[in-house]
């Protein structure tokens, strides 16, 4: 896997594309204005993304019907010589529709356990949590 970056300004937007050649902007947020994402906003959209295509996937596969899927997904940062590396992740999925809550906790557990690169890629360093909300009920 590969992407490529081009800067975009004369201080810090860039854009990147994948393979999919979709562009995606990317910026120093901490000073002014933003363009883009910061770089850390990404790794949180990544797990979240990934987790919510897992989740979906297996969620059709059992037939459920999912009518809405919302995802949230927050990191916790700890002070690191001069970094601020996430120290844990917390992500709340919420689902409406006709859903088995056993069937919902099942798809998110094998998502973080089994399919999900981006967080099975985080966590030696990092606590991915989660948690769901189905149907206005927390169900884990």
């Amino acid at each position: 896997m590969k992407i490529e970056m081009q800067r975009v300004n004369e201080d810090y937007l860039f854009e990147a594309k994948g393979k999919s050649g979709v562009p995606i902007l990317i910026d120093n947020t901490v000073n002014g204005v933003s363009k883009g994402a910061s770089p850390m906003e990404l790794l949180l959209m990544g797990v979240g993304g990934c987790s919510a295509i897992d989740v979906i996937h297996i969620l059709k596969k059992q037939r459920q019907e999912i009518t809405h899927y919302s995802i949230e997904v927050d990191g916790n940062r700890e002070v690191v010589k001069e970094a601020k590396p996430f120290k844990t992740i917390n992500v709340h999925i919420t689902l409406e529709g006709n859903i088995t809550p056993e069937k919902a906790i099942r798809a998110a557990e094998l998502s973080f356990e089994k399919y999900c690169s981006v967080s099975i890629t985080l966590e030696k360093s990092v606590i991915v949590n989660y948690e769901i909300t189905l149907n206005s009920v927390k169900i884990v």
